[in-house]
């Protein structure tokens, strides 16, 4: 039994997500093992997603603090800004979101709905006061920073959300659902040798990686970079377990640097650019699970998942369970990603 810090946590999610069987898609592949996805987009707040369980404990910190005003970054087609717009509306907060154009500096152009489609038309519905930054670095802070000071001199607390909910708080949102995932496994008869998902911001890895390890499950988990190369995620993802070890205290269990497995054989181009291999799976098990991802996160970690499963470590493993963190909103950004529909109109 896993035994966390009572940390302060308001209800926003849907628990728990399902465990699914990935049955036609075994099938499909011929796979060995036995394929499952913990279904964390149907986390239930504005279309789900894996910064749902974190806002749990952030806007809670938030509201111990006495904050009125919300405020956080992301990419344009944010996935964590829509959640965050909507937990600041559900809990009656002003909601303040600093939007970066990720293609900066690259030769990738979207086509023109990409800033008014998908995640950027939600926050607006969720009544987020969007702010538009001309990089992803210093621009974003020193707006983040403006909007500190303004809301501090309207004598207003402000409470600035990590990028991705991706802090020592943020994390427990994944160590809870490590014990949640166990529980399931137990009931469902899956022994899991690996678990796969994407990683970005760190908060789901790491998290994630603290939960498994407290509960004395010795599951491998390997992360997807969709934007860095391996070590800087590594890096990122011990952060945050030290973060966690912070809060925790002497009781924290220990999770060692060779249990931060990251490949970034699948990131394409970079951050939010489709790939071919991330396209492909995202049709692949549209069309075989009727499961739906995004090119920017979970298409690129199904990709490597695929590819794992049928010539990585993966492919002698027992069950091995993908961990869907959501983002579907982001396809109606990306319709160039889709192939077309084998049957009529």
């Amino acid at each position: 039994m896993i035994h966390l810090p009572e940390l302060p946590r308001i209800a926003l999610a849907h628990l728990p997500t399902p465990l699914e069987a990935m049955d036609r898609l075994r099938k499909a592949m011929d796979a060995r093992p036995r394929l499952f996805v913990k279904r964390d987009d149907c986390t239930g707040l504005a279309f789900g997603g894996n910064k749902t369980r974190k806002l749990e404990f952030a806007m809670a910190d938030a509201a111990a603090k006495g904050a009125k005003v919300i405020i956080t970054s992301g990419g344009a087609q944010s996935n964590h800004v829509r959640q965050t717009a909507a937990a600041a509306a559900k809990l009656g907060l002003v909601f303040h979101a600093v939007l970066s154009d990720p293609f900066l500096g690259t030769n990738y152009r979207p086509q023109a709905r990409y800033h008014q489609t998908g995640n950027p038309l939600l926050d607006r519905l969720l009544g987020g006061m969007l702010y538009h930054a001309s990089d992803d670095g210093g621009a974003t802070d020193a707006l983040i920073s403006e909007l500190t000071k303004n809301a501090q001199a309207a004598g207003v607390t402000p409470y600035v959300v990590p990028l991705g909910v991706s802090d020592g708080i943020g994390g427990f949102g994944y160590a809870h659902m490590a014990a949640e995932l166990l529980a399931q496994c137990k009931a469902q008869g899956v022994s899991p040798s690996h678990i796969v998902l994407a990683t970005g911001s760190a908060g789901t890895h790491g998290g994630l990686l603290v939960g498994l390890r407290a509960c004395g499950a010795d599951i491998d988990v390997i992360g997807v970079s969709v934007s860095e190369p391996a070590e800087a995620k590594r890096i990122k993802v011990r952060n945050i377990i030290d973060q966690m070890a912070g809060i925790w205290g002497a009781t924290a269990p220990a999770v060692s640097d060779r249990d931060i497995v990251v490949t970034d054989a699948y990131v394409g181009a970079g951050y939010a650019i489709p790939s071919a291999e991330g396209q492909a799976a995202i049709n692949y098990l549209a069309r075989t699970e009727g499961l739906l991802l995004d090119p920017v996160y979970t298409g690129k970690a199904m990709a490597g998942f695929l590819d794992l499963v049928q010539n990585g470590p993966l492919a002698e493993g027992r069950d091995v369970v993908f961990v869907h963190t959501g983002g579907a909103p982001a396809l109606f950004a990306y319709p160039e990603t889709m192939t077309a529909s084998g049957g009529g109109e």
